[in-house]
């Protein structure tokens, strides 16, 4: 059970990070399209390590796949898809900093 609640605040958080830098980056889609991004990653990397183990190959293969989602679920651009990730990565580095020094 906690294991379960402890995947839905993650995905809550992930969400979040994800809403707040598509939102930065001028998207319109809601919450729930971040919440959805947010699972499809976990999805994504979790087939990737699954399959290909924890190297830098399978974590290369998952985020190629990842911009390809986000892209997807945004309509967006490879490139754009890249830009909001970068954005995505900074917010989680912040918070991860503030979480831990708390």
């Amino acid at each position: 059970m906690e294991l379960l609640i402890g995947f839905f605040i993650s995905l809550l958080i992930s969400g979040l990070i994800i809403f707040l830098a598509t939102k930065l980056m001028g998207e319109q889609e809601g919450f729930g399209t971040a919440i959805m991004v947010a699972f499809a990653g976990t999805i994504i990397f979790t087939l990737a390590s699954f399959f290909l183990g924890t190297g830098w190959i399978a974590g290369l293969i998952g985020l190629i796949a990842w911009l390809i989602a986000l892209g997807s679920f945004y309509n967006i651009s490879w490139i754009k898809s890249l830009i909001i990730s970068i954005v995505i990565w900074i917010f989680t580095v912040i918070l991860s900093l503030i979480l831990t020094n708390a």
